[in-house]
Order: structure tokens, then sequence, then C-alpha cells
């Protein structure tokens, strides 16, 4: 399920009453404001940035919970499934390299909150996204040994995409915890007796 992002407060504009001798405060107040403390940070310069990465912002960023993440990629995965035993025959390396894609995309969109349920999602919905193309027959038990099977043989594409989940939620969560890195303020040295 995707939660809904909050935004960013807004400068509320006030009517000026005949009254108040204050000037009304400007949309743009939010912003011309010095930062906390009255210490702005120094501007960047100006950088170019790459086209490839204008274009990666462009792209969608929904946060989704571990559930939602979960089933984003078991959604994701059946429908692939399905797709490459209609129009492939059941082939595994498309499925197995669509299945990559689905991972990373699984891994990023989580939040931050529910990182560790990435990595736990994506075998799972490996499993189920194969079922279409494992090819059992024999009823109940045909199709579970089948998927078994299938399972088996293509372990490498389900190792390969739980490493590239458990690699993007690490980098996430390290980067995380790099931001919320409590800053020491610098003061004088305890005394000891």
């Amino acid at each position: 399920m995707e939660q809904p992002r909050t935004s960013h407060p807004r400068s509320r504009q006030r009517p000026q009453s005949p009254l108040s001798s204050q000037p009304v405060a400007s949309p743009n107040a939010l912003a011309d404001a010095p930062a906390v403390y009255g210490v702005r940070p120094p501007a960047r310069p100006g950088r170019r940035v790459p086209p490839v990465v204008l274009a990666l912002r462009r792209l969608p960023s929904p946060r989704l919970t571990g559930l939602g993440g979960g089933l984003f990629a078991v959604v994701t995965m059946l429908v692939i499934g399905t797709l490459d035993w209609l129009l492939f025959d059941g082939s595994a390396v498309v499925y197995g390299v669509f299945f990559l894609p689905v991972c990373a995309l699984t891994a990023l969109w989580v939040r931050e909150a529910d990182l560790v349920t990435a990595p736990i999602s994506v075998p799972i919905a490996f499993a189920v996204g194969i079922v279409p193309i494992s090819g059992g027959e024999g009823g109940v038990g045909g199709q579970v040994m089948a998927v078994v099977t299938s399972l088996a043989v293509h372990a490498g594409w389900l190792y390969g995409g739980t490493l590239v989940a458990g690699l993007i939620t690490c980098v996430r969560k390290v980067r995380t915890m790099a931001r919320r890195k409590p800053r020491v303020r610098p003061g004088p040295p305890p005394v000891r007796q």
C-alpha cells in the first residue's frame, strides 16, 4: 500500500487588518527567511547534472509499506510469469531477467521503516510468479512438485534477485543512519576527579 506523502508547510497569507502595521508575508517568505539559528548554509556551486540523472529524478518515487512492497512484487511477478507462459512458452531466462528489476524496484520503493521486508518478499514473489511457467501436470501434487523443481533449477535467479534487493536496502539503511547521525557539540571536556 502506498502511504501519502507529507507535504512541506506552506506559508499562509494573513489578510492585513487596518489596525495592524505589519505587512502581509510574501508567498516566498519561507524561502527568504534565514535558516535555523540564523545561519544560512553556503550555496552550492552550480554543477551540471547529467541527463541520465534528470531522467531518473522524473521517475515516480512511491513509498510502499512492507505489505505494499510485497504485494507489488507478488502481483508483478505473477503477471510476468503469466505473460512469459503465454508469449515465450515459459522461458526461465525471460522470467529471471524481469525478476531482477522487480527486485530492485521493490527495494527502492519500500519505506525506510520497512526496509527489512524487501529482501524477504522478493523470494516469495519469485515462488508465486513461477507457478504459471513451472509446467506441472496431474493435479495439485504434480503442480507442487513442478514448482519445487523449478525453484531448485532456477535458484541462481532467485539468489541473484534477493542479493540485489539486499544490497539496495543495505545501502539505503546506511545512508539513512548517516543522515540521522547525532551531531556532537564541542564543549568543555568533562571534569574528572
